[in-house]
């Protein structure tokens, strides 16, 4: 099913990357029948109506709402074909202080997802996830794996009333609570706050977490979970490409926090594929769905091959991260 004359629903749409989503739909696919944005924030809905203006963009709806709320679901997803699910909890320090709440939004609010939409007859859904889902040492990244997990497992009762998949990638540059956004504010005083100087995380823009979902949208069988070849950088280097000048001081690592984060651990390398630009980790019990990835000359990865920030392939130096915030971080 191609995009294109359907209806598709965003959670959390009026988030970082649901507004970059909806600006891309919007020019890329004009022809969309009905974009709805889901979310429990009226104020930034307000915002984006001002952004996108109804009288220009006809099809696009605004609902408020909460996934946890199961009835408010059933609503929104009348005639939608398509779930894009980006609604979460994600500060990572706050999980650890908030459990019980972060579990009610990223595994109770998954599950109403999953329900909602094969009630409804929705075709497909895709969702995101993050690398702190891959052995998770923290709550949020726990409450991660949980949604991931329940997303492959609607494949196998959901029938033919649709398709649920998973893409999971690094640390967004630029988005909300991101620690990019926190140097350039701190940059204005002079210091720097390092957790770890050892730390590294990967990185992905915003623009390619768009381009990434577009392609699962396009593509997806079911039941897999997408990830991106991206590169790393290290935090001390982040650090000096937004304040050269700036005094750097070492904090301590926050409740939760890894000093380097996974996306693909070792015991999942055994049902771990290539397929170019991406990797797709299938469920071990529906390995069917090799064949169905032919055209990508898909290629079994190594045994315990591990995908992590701090042994990629690929860094970012100084002058590179300058470079990216410069063209994709908005000051």
């Amino acid at each position: 099913m191609k995009i294109s004359n359907t209806s598709i629903l965003i959670t959390g749409g009026t988030g970082t990357f649901g507004k970059a989503m909806v600006s891309k739909l919007l020019k890329s696919y004009p022809n969309i029948k009905r974009l709805v944005i889901f979310s429990r924030d009226e104020l930034k809905q307000d915002q984006m109506n001002d952004e996108f203006p109804k009288e220009k963009y006809k099809n696009l709806r605004y609902f408020i709402g909460d996934v946890r709320d199961y009835q408010r679901l059933l609503r929104a997803l009348d005639g939608i074909d398509i779930i894009i699910h980006a609604a979460a909890l994600k500060q990572v320090p706050a999980a650890e202080y908030n459990p019980i709440e972060f579990i009610k939004t990223n595994v109770l609010g998954a599950q109403n997802i999953i329900e909602a939409a094969i009630e409804k007859k929705v075709k497909k859904v895709i969702a995101l996830s993050t690398d702190k889902a891959c052995s998770p040492i923290n709550l949020y990244g726990a409450s991660k794996l949980c949604s991931d997990k329940l997303f492959v497992a609607a494949n196998s009762y959901a029938g033919r009333y649709g398709i649920f998949s998973v893409v999971r990638y690094g640390n967004v540059m630029g988005s909300r609570g991101s620690i990019i956004p926190k140097f350039l504010e701190q940059a204005k005083k002079g210091t720097l706050n390092v957790t770890d100087p050892n730390m590294t995380r990967f990185n992905i823009t915003l623009k390619d977490s768009v381009k990434m979902v577009l392609f699962a949208l396009e593509n997806m069988k079911g039941a897999e979970i997408l990830v991106p070849k991206i590169p790393s950088y290290k935090i001390i280097d982040l650090a000096k490409s937004i304040g050269p000048n700036c005094k750097i001081k070492v904090i301590g690592v926050r409740p939760g926090e890894k000093i380097h984060e996974e996306m693909i651990s070792e015991s999942d390398s055994f049902t771990t594929f290539d397929i170019g630009d991406y990797y797709i980790i299938l469920p071990a019990q529906n390995k069917s769905l090799i064949g169905r990835y032919k055209k990508f000359n898909i290629k079994k990865v190594q045994p315990n091959f591990r995908y992590a920030s701090g042994t990629n392939s690929k860094f970012l130096n100084i002058k590179e991260l300058r470079f990216l915030i410069k063209n994709y971080v908005k000051n």
